[in-house]
């Protein structure tokens, strides 16, 4: 934002402006606004749109059609239920609202408004062209995206912070290019929290890719994409990666350009260069077909080029089946292929990332911990990791924490330790911006020193104090979550006569937490705990049942039957899986991926939603890469 309003500041808001989208109806809106319009209520709606999932109108109007409509309580005699469907259909790529683009910004050398109109945008000190970003190119206009990443906010807070406490000057420009040691890290999809590589689908990869330098990461970012997977891209690059086949080439004059990603084309400018070279396009229509990739319906204007490009693959002499696959790969760059130029400024961040975790562990998870939310996993998943990396983690303290995540001397009697890590009051749920401000402006003033300094300087209402309490804030000012609760709680009622000095005079007047108990509360009010992992509770039960651990599954042969339980911290279904979901288990040892095939999930039914989860299923262990394909699940 501040980069944003310097470019107001710098250029006016006459010749400086944002643009807009048309979003357009996607599915879940779509069942929403169509069961509002023909009078069904909002819970109707909701149902039917968990029936579409993700699909777009059109999609989900055939989903609707073939029986979700009736699972989702919709009475088939019922008129509205065939009008529901076919108003959905008719939705297909209307627009339904505009907004503001993320970041794209106009800059002119004439007054904007003379071009085009302008109005006020609904968020505070900006304004933006109502043209939707695509039409920007009649009148003449070039776009500008200032788009931030939060990896750069943690980079550069682990590099101040690896300064004031190691007196270490990190110059991202001027990293050993090539570690070996970083390099074995990711190799081994050590990557919770690095940029861009922290996927599971990631995390699958980088076993077989076994990245060694750093075009091996431009590789690795660009892979893992929707264009090379549909595309078929992926495998094969892996394969010749690997040895396991040879490189090839479609056709000789494709060596030059394809060399490098091993006859496999990964990146928009290959692709530019394919139909360059075997259709005769010129480079106009190259970049016609670039932008094509880009747009936001990019499939509908791939349709309008592909003509043009067959035609050139004929008159080239290139064969009939060759052309069907060069089209099928150029195709799939519609549906997001990645500039080079893009994934090489990825890989400098994914290699400056993984160094800090690295080298500088805690440093690394602080910053990570404080430019929440970003990236794949919760604050638990990442302490958890950190734990893992051998970082000593301390819990919220209102004698020792700041608002941040913070940094802290190792114990004296340990020399040349590493930095402990001081989780921060911002994780404490239910503390807001006004929290934050009054324990901010106290400890301003220096740091608490007792649960009577703390009630009387903070300025905390009861349920604040509640929630720190039973995190265990207090535990330096009052021993025991429940004491401290009881002690702000005589407090916070005052003078209440002989009740209050009996209970004052009483040692010990609740029973204190168990082990169980404190993390059980770590959990319900920070969403982590520095005290060990939940499925520590009960390995124990576990292992009677012959339950195996994360860790132990990487011993497993394909066609083992394993059961493993754990969190379920991860579950995802993306489009180019065709109805499979991804199923991540954590425990106190890592992480055991599963895959369930839609069949199996039908029967699974609302099981797979339990935030714990058992699961049974056959194993696949290729090339150290685990995966369990899943068979039954229990909650």
């Amino acid at each position: 934002e501040e980069v944003l309003q310097y470019v107001y500041q710098k250029y006016g808001r006459r010749h400086a402006a944002m643009v807009c989208e048309s979003i357009t109806y996607r599915g879940k809106m779509a069942a929403r606004d169509a069961a509002r319009a023909l009078g069904l209520s909002p819970a109707q709606g909701d149902r039917l749109s968990l029936e579409v999932d993700r699909a777009g109108a059109g999609e989900a109007a055939r989903r609707l059609a073939e029986g979700g409509a009736v699972r989702a309580g919709l009475d088939p005699s019922d008129v509205r239920t065939a009008a529901v469907v076919q108003t959905v259909a008719g939705l297909e790529d209307l627009p339904r609202h505009r907004s503001i683009h993320v970041g794209g910004f106009v800059i002119s050398d004439r007054p904007i408004g003379e071009i085009v109109p302008v109005e006020r945008a609904s968020m505070a000190d900006r304004t933006v062209i109502q043209w939707d970003k695509d039409d920007l190119d009649l009148p003449g206009f070039i776009k500008f995206d200032l788009l931030g990443l939060g990896m750069l906010t943690l980079l550069g807070d682990a590099i101040h912070t690896i300064r004031r406490t190691r007196g270490v000057t990190i110059d991202l420009a001027r990293l050993p290019p090539d570690d070996p040691v970083v390099y074995d890290m990711i190799c081994a999809a050590d990557t919770v929290g690095v940029f861009q590589i922290e996927s599971r689908a990631q995390m699958n990869t980088l076993p077989r890719v076994r990245p060694r330098c750093f075009y091996d990461l431009v590789v690795e970012v660009a892979l893992i994409r929707p264009g090379p997977i549909q595309g078929d891209m992926v495998h094969p690059y892996l394969r010749r990666r690997n040895g396991e086949e040879p490189v090839t080439y479609l056709d000789p004059r494709l060596e030059p350009l394809l060399k490098r990603t091993l006859g496999v084309p990964l990146f928009q400018e290959q692709g530019m260069k394919v139909a360059i070279t075997l259709a005769g396009f010129t480079p106009g229509q190259a970049d016609n077909m670039r932008r094509a990739m880009g747009f936001k319906r990019s499939h509908r204007k791939m349709q309008e080029v592909e003509k043009d490009l067959v035609e050139g693959l004929r008159q080239n002499g290139v064969a009939p089946d060759v052309a069907a696959q060069i089209l099928k790969h150029l195709t799939a760059f519609a549906n997001y292929g990645f500039p080079e130029s893009h994934s090489a400024g990825f890989a400098l961040l994914v290699y400056a990332s993984s160094y800090l975790k690295c080298y500088y562990a805690p440093e690394f998870y602080a910053a990570l911990l404080n430019a929440q939310p970003m990236g794949f996993y919760s604050p638990a998943t990442i302490i958890n990791d950190a734990r893992r990396h051998g970082v000593e983690v301390r819990p919220v303290d209102l004698a020792h924490s700041e608002w941040n995540s913070t940094l802290e001397a190792a114990h004296s009697r340990v020399r040349g330790r590493a930095p402990a890590l001081r989780i921060g009051l911002r994780l404490v749920h239910g503390l807001g911006p006004k929290a934050r401000e009054k324990l901010q402006s106290a400890l301003d003033e220096g740091p608490f020193r007792s649960v009577e300094d703390v009630v009387r300087r903070s300025g905390l209402g009861p349920p604040d104090l509640r929630v720190l309490a039973e995190a265990g804030a207090f535990e330096a000012l009052w021993p025991g979550r429940r004491q401290a609760l009881w002690e702000l709680l005589r407090q916070a009622r005052g003078d209440a006569g002989p009740l209050a000095r009996r209970a004052h005079e009483s040692s010990q007047p609740v029973r204190e937490m168990s082990s169980l108990e404190r993390v059980a509360a770590d959990y319900r009010c920070v969403g982590l705990s520095p005290e060990g992992h939940p499925m520590e509770f009960l390995r124990p039960a576990l292992e009677r049942e012959g339950v195996r651990t994360a860790e132990s599954l990487r011993s497993c042969a394909s066609g083992d039957r394993v059961r493993a339980a754990g969190l379920a911290i991860c579950r995802q279904r993306p489009g180019t899986a065709k109805g499979v979901m991804f199923v991540t288990l954590e425990d106190e040892t890592g992480f055991a991926n599963f895959v369930v095939m839609p069949d199996v999930r039908e029967k699974m039914g609302d099981t797979l939603r339990a935030p714990l989860l058992l699961l049974e299923g056959v194993v696949e262990n290729e090339k150290c890469v685990v995966n369990v394909l899943a068979r039954r699940a229990e909650s």
